[in-house]
């Protein structure tokens, strides 16, 4: 296998890891509700129990609940976060297509995942948001980062490298015209 071909696998798979952790991200904005009420049924949420991780989770499922029963229209606005993961993850296509040429997605990329953890930690907190749970979140970027991160840096390698077999194959057939006019 050559090196271009061990990068391109390279950068097949994180990217692609990258694209399905945008698409299952997304896909989990959706039914908030269901999801919830299984952490809660998986976690055992009562009344009684007071560890600060219950506690939110049932803070959280009472207030999804309150929504979902008054105001149920205010979960489109997690439709188009979902909307917006899937459309990200669909524009990540054209890096495992062209690499090299679409490089620039794999930088936006790494701008956004490192905009996550000071929009989590700045948000969550005027929202209220456990500094926890804001963690958490923050832990997206970071596990973000580091694929896109890595495709980036092979991708720039793919393309020096494609330069340099370019340039050599130029100076080969001008090497070739030159023979021939003698």
């Amino acid at each position: 296998m050559t090196r271009e071909q061990i990068l391109r696998r390279r950068i097949r798979i994180l990217a692609s890891l990258f694209i399905i952790g945008l698409v299952i991200s997304g896909a989990t904005a959706i039914p908030l509700v269901s999801e919830v009420d299984a952490l809660a049924q998986l976690f055992g949420v009562s009344k009684t129990d007071q560890s600060a991780m219950i506690h939110w989770l049932a803070r959280v499922q009472t207030a999804l609940h309150g929504v979902n029963d008054q105001y149920p229209f205010l979960f489109y606005g997690t439709d188009w976060l979902a909307f917006g993961h899937f459309v990200i993850a669909i524009a990540f296509i054209g890096a495992l297509r062209d690499p090299v040429r679409n490089c620039w997605l794999f930088t936006f990329g790494m701008i956004s995942c490192a905009l996550i953890v000071p929009y989590a930690l700045i948000f969550g907190g005027f929202r209220g948001i456990p500094i926890w749970w804001r963690l958490v979140d923050c832990s997206f970027g970071v596990f973000g980062f580091v694929p896109v991160w890595l495709c980036k840096r092979w991708a720039e390698e793919l393309g020096a490298q494609n330069q340099t077999n370019k340039r050599e194959y130029s100076n080969e057939r001008n090497e070739k015209k030159e023979a021939a006019r003698f």
